[in-house]
């Protein structure tokens, strides 16, 4: 468990790890594992009156694939992130995992079948980042998984480019070795649901790039996996569905190419933006509206 483990995953996986937990059930490609509807949710500032950080929201989770929740800043993503994961209550509307309402699972049943990367990455302890990574085994503790907990921390290091930071202290990492440590402990984790939060937000260019292929490889594998963007690009580049949010609101959802119009993105960001095809690949190019360049005129 790390410091950023949920209070009641911390409080929850020392008490319930010697109880008998039903493993959970593979699912098929297309079944929903996260289902939330009208999810509302309201924060109470300092001059008391409330504010609608979600309005409404419904979103669904999928196996097989990667669904992009992008938006400008404080348009909600994060928020909605906690609630899918159970970090956050929503004040009205309702969220299930599995079929069952969030309520309805205990906190260990509830990481063995989703795994959270959330946006900062602090340890309390100096722990080692192979330690770190060993943490994302904890929820299969006394069950047959755990006989593959050395494979699993191998394969998530590897994976995330940390291998040879396995000794190295937590706290002494920088922002983007960290990032990266974290990701390999949800990798670890090894759940059908993974929800991950800003995760190329430290990260070189490279890094970003591996990270979003890691993404669409466990989705083609299986999982679903929600991932919070910020380069609009990416999300056009490696989702198979994008959500916009906009002040708590949703305010599109479906495919890239669907979603991903200069017109409505222009509306959202508030700042011209255009929606391109690159005249090489195809692939889809969001760019904002920038003046001309003086100095490259004729």
């Amino acid at each position: 468990m790390t410091a950023s483990t949920p209070a009641p995953l911390r409080r929850g996986l020392g008490g319930l790890l010697h109880r008998s937990h039903a493993l959970p059930a593979p699912h098929e490609p297309g079944a929903v594992t996260l289902r939330a509807r009208a999810v509302t949710l309201d924060r109470h500032g300092g001059g008391g009156h409330p504010r609608r950080v979600l309005d409404a929201v419904d979103f669904d989770v999928t196996a097989g694939e990667v669904v992009a929740l992008v938006g400008p800043n404080g348009a909600g993503k994060s928020t909605l992130l906690a609630v899918l994961a159970g970090e956050l209550d929503p004040g009205h509307g309702t969220v299930e995992l599995d079929g069952r309402p969030l309520t309805g699972w205990t906190p260990i049943d509830m990481a063995r079948r989703r795994a959270v990367l959330p946006q900062s990455h602090a340890v309390g302890f100096p722990f080692t980042a192979a330690e770190v990574v060993a943490m994302g085994r904890a929820p299969w503790q006394r069950t047959p998984r755990a006989a593959g907990d050395d494979a699993a921390i191998t394969a998530a290091l590897a994976a995330t480019d940390s291998t040879h930071l396995a000794d190295r202290a937590f706290p002494s990492l920088s922002g983007g070795e960290r990032a990266r440590v974290a990701l390999a402990r949800v990798l670890a984790q090894d759940t059908a649901t993974l929800l991950l939060d800003e995760p190329t937000a430290a990260l070189d260019l490279g890094h970003q790039e591996a990270v979003l292929t890691l993404a669409a490889d466990r989705a083609a594998a299986g999982a679903a996996v929600v991932v919070v963007l910020h380069d609009l690009a990416s999300a056009a580049a490696y989702a198979d569905r994008v959500t916009v949010l906009d002040g708590g609101r949703l305010a599109a959802a479906g495919p890239p190419r669907d979603v991903l119009t200069g017109e409505l993105l222009s509306r959202v960001y508030r700042y011209p933006i255009e929606v391109l095809d690159h005249p090489g690949t195809g692939a889809q190019l969001v760019l904002p509206v920038r003046a001309p360049d003086p100095a490259a005129a004729p």
